[in-house]
């Protein structure tokens, strides 16, 4: 099993250590996993640094081994439409093995948050973060995999609880998809919807149309910010992906690498 997206404390929303991670992705019989930790940038500046430092970054991970576990080191960078700059700045740091597009701010407001829902309907706040998310696949090249399509479902904000349909938004959906097949790029199975609004994030539905439409790069990742959801539905989430794809993939030096399923 694999974990492509986990966060240490080096990421300023986590609570447990690197090494308290990773001990936990051996205990549940992981065989690979990648911190992504986070490279986030308020657009209106009101919001606390939300980008990891170099130092710690370093200190956490470049001398962090466990037996019997591989440990990539990757980044989660946070896309807008006008942040290509900041990208390229932060890619030039060190050479990671993995890198996370996503998308949490649209209309410049973290979607996380009740100031972005407030005054939509549910079928509004998604539809701008789908317009989001495809403006920026769209600007972007510098990113290995687009991180939880419907990161928009999974807030403390969402009301309604529920997980974004690919019935309720084909055609923008497919755009992205379609985006994404084009540029090279993978979609990941992200499992933290799966307790919080009832479905993986993208559901089954959008990795299928993926696949049909060409898509072949699909990684999994937790999400997890704590040793608790480290690896969680991965078992689940390689059997869906067995089904569709037969496989799942990792990276290396930020290159996709095809594991059998």
């Amino acid at each position: 099993m694999f974990d492509f997206h986990l966060h240490s404390t080096v990421s300023f929303d986590a609570q447990d250590c690197a090494l308290d991670m990773a001990l936990a992705a051996k205990a549940k019989g992981l065989k690979e996993i990648c911190f992504t930790d986070h490279k986030d940038y308020d657009p209106l500046g009101k919001m606390p640094d939300m980008a990891f430092h170099e130092e710690d970054y370093i200190k956490a991970y470049d001398n962090l081994s466990v037996d019997g576990l591989i440990i990539r080191k990757g980044m989660e960078f946070g896309m807008a439409v006008d942040n290509h700059a900041q990208f390229a700045k932060d890619l030039a740091v060190r050479n990671y093995d993995f890198v996370l597009g996503s998308v949490h701010f649209a209309q410049k407001l973290d979607v996380y948050l009740e100031e972005y829902w407030r005054d939509k309907t549910l079928f509004q706040a998604e539809r701008v973060y789908l317009e989001e998310t495809l403006k920026c696949v769209q600007s972007h090249d510098s990113f290995d995999v687009l991180a939880h399509l419907n990161f928009v479902s999974k807030g403390d904000a969402n009301k309604y609880r529920t997980n974004l349909r690919y019935s309720d938004h084909q055609e923008i959906v497919d755009e992205i998809l379609k985006v994404l097949i084009a540029k090279g790029k993978g979609l990941e199975l992200n499992t933290s919807g799966v307790d919080r609004c009832g479905g993986y994030l993208p559901e089954a539905p959008i990795i299928q149309r993926f696949h049909d439409l060409g898509g072949r790069i699909v990684t999994i990742g937790s999400d997890a910010h704590n040793t608790a959801r480290v690896g969680q539905y991965s078992q689940e989430a390689c059997r869906l992906l067995k089904d569709i794809f037969g496989h799942v993939c990792t990276f290396a030096n930020r290159e996709p690498i095809f594991h059998k399923l």
